[in-house]
């Protein structure tokens, strides 16, 4: 077996190994550090060189380079580079356009029909030239020349005999040409922007058209409507009309007439009332009018002897809820700030006077504000009650200033039965009210037994009618005693 080594001669071992390694480290960093500052000298003499000598190093780089040129290059031979085309725009010429197609026109001599037939197989660049496409189509149309820059109405250029102006103002003799412009649209709808754009400019230049071409101009786009024309937005049509110079010359209010009068022709006065719905002018009817003439009664004045008289007896309907609805907001403020009872009587009083309301409206609106100022209390059935009552009792001497006559009392006895029927919270009220507003004095008893007996409103009758038999059999035994 081996001998053992002593702890001694281990200890020497390691001290020796460690003192050498010790030694190697101490070397190298001395080698690094001595690279180090001989790497340090040679390159600040680099840079003191070139510092020294920077033109010969320019002329050494220029010769180098001159010789990379001069050198003869490799080339793929039979290959052709093609470069890149640019998407190069030509330049804009609306004339050359614009004559092209009143050309088209002359050549068809009128004939509509033809005349598309030739645009569907011109290579014409519509879309390019919308707007001067229509610009030169309508005034082949409507004058027999072109627009000229301006928006104003040409004097010169070529003339042919098959403009609407050289016809008589008739749906017949117009209509043609709007289903040609709608032929026109099918087969390019993009060109329905272009058609707006034109016909803005047009109906911002009345003033450039004669009285009767005005009309011609009206019943051309009174038809386009009618025809609905493919997507001609009615804001096109009437919000220039409402520029104040051409309502101040008394322009718009004749070709709006006009407009009226010949859409009506094919069309009801709901439709003609969605049109000015959308259009934006449904309430501004008036603003077509003079300054001079702008009211009610010029209105209904000027429509009525045009035969318009639906359209006026609207307008009139109109302006009543308008009344109604200003009269509901005044005394809602009041009764919401719990104003005095006089002074809400002296204003009702004073708004039927100046909107001459009758009375069985003003009655309906009195109940209505009334039960919109209660403050109901969610699904509690007994607090809903008393707040009604409690409201009822209030308000009674108002209801009563107004319930003057049995006609007018029945009329109140039918609106709370039609509240009741819709309103369900209201539904089992029915009978105290009445109770209420009778002991009030608001209702007599003739009304009530009126209304048990031969009420007229079926909605929710036979329910209510039972709910107040008991009460109607107290009324008439208390008659009896009598």
């Amino acid at each position: 077996m081996p001998r053992e080594k002593s702890p001694g001669l281990k200890i020497l071992w390691l001290w020796t190994i460690g003192t050498a390694a010790i030694l190697v480290t101490s070397v190298v960093k001395t080698r690094l550090r001595d690279m180090e500052t001989l790497m340090n000298t040679e390159q600040q003499q680099n840079r003191q060189e070139d510092q020294n000598f920077p033109n010969e190093s320019l002329l050494v780089d220029s010769q180098v380079i001159r010789e990379d040129n001069s050198k003869e290059r490799p080339t793929l031979g039979g290959t052709r580079i093609k470069t890149r085309k640019r998407n190069i725009a030509a330049p804009l010429d609306p004339a050359a356009f614009a004559d092209a197609v009143v050309q088209i026109y002359l050549d068809n001599a009128g004939d509509l029909e033809a005349v598309a037939k030739s645009f569907e197989s011109s290579d014409l660049n519509f879309s390019r030239y919308g707007d001067t496409f229509f610009e030169a189509s309508f005034f082949v149309i409507f004058t027999g020349g072109r627009t000229q820059p301006g928006t104003t109405k040409p004097d010169e250029g070529e003339r042919h005999p098959y403009s609407i102006l050289d016809y008589e103002p008739k749906r017949e003799v117009i209509l043609p040409s709007v289903i040609y412009i709608q032929k026109i649209l099918r087969r390019r709808p993009f060109l329905i922007k272009n058609l707006e754009n034109v016909m803005r400019k047009f109906l911002q230049s009345l003033e450039l058209f004669e009285e009767n071409d005005r009309k011609k101009l009206a019943i051309f786009t009174a038809l386009a409507f009618s025809q609905k024309l493919s997507g001609l937005p009615p804001e096109t049509v009437f919000q220039p009309l409402l520029k104040d110079n051409l309502v101040g010359k008394g322009l718009v209010l004749p070709f709006i007439t006009d407009f009226f009068k010949e859409y009506l022709v094919d069309n009801s006065l709901d439709d003609l009332i969605s049109i000015l719905k959308r259009g934006k002018v449904e309430d501004s009817l008036l603003e077509f009018f003079p300054s001079a003439k702008r009211s009610a009664e010029g209105f209904s004045e000027h429509f009525t002897k045009e035969g318009l008289v639906a359209l006026v007896e609207y307008n009139d309907k109109k302006i009543f809820e308008v009344k109604l609805k200003d009269m509901k907001s005044a005394l809602t403020t009041q009764l919401t700030e719990e104003t005095d009872i006089s002074e809400v009587i002296e204003t009702v009083k004073q708004r039927v006077r100046d909107a001459k309301l009758p009375d069985i409206e003003v009655v309906k609106i009195l109940w209505d504000v009334i039960m919109d100022a209660v403050q109901w209390s969610g699904k509690n059935q007994q607090q809903n009650a008393n707040a009604a009552l409690r409201q009822v009792k209030t308000w009674a001497k108002l209801l009563n200033t107004f319930c003057t006559s049995g006609k007018l009392e029945l009329e109140l006895t039918y609106k709370v039965q039609m509240q009741c029927y819709e309103d369900a919270k209201l539904m089992k009220l029915f009978p105290d009210i009445i109770r209420s507003l009778y002991e009030q004095d608001v209702l007599a008893e003739d009304t009530i037994l009126h209304w048990y007996r031969r009420g007229t409103n079926p909605r929710g009758r036979q329910t209510f009618v039972k709910a107040l038999e008991p009460f109607v059999n107290w009324l008439e035994e208390a008659e009896e005693e009598e």
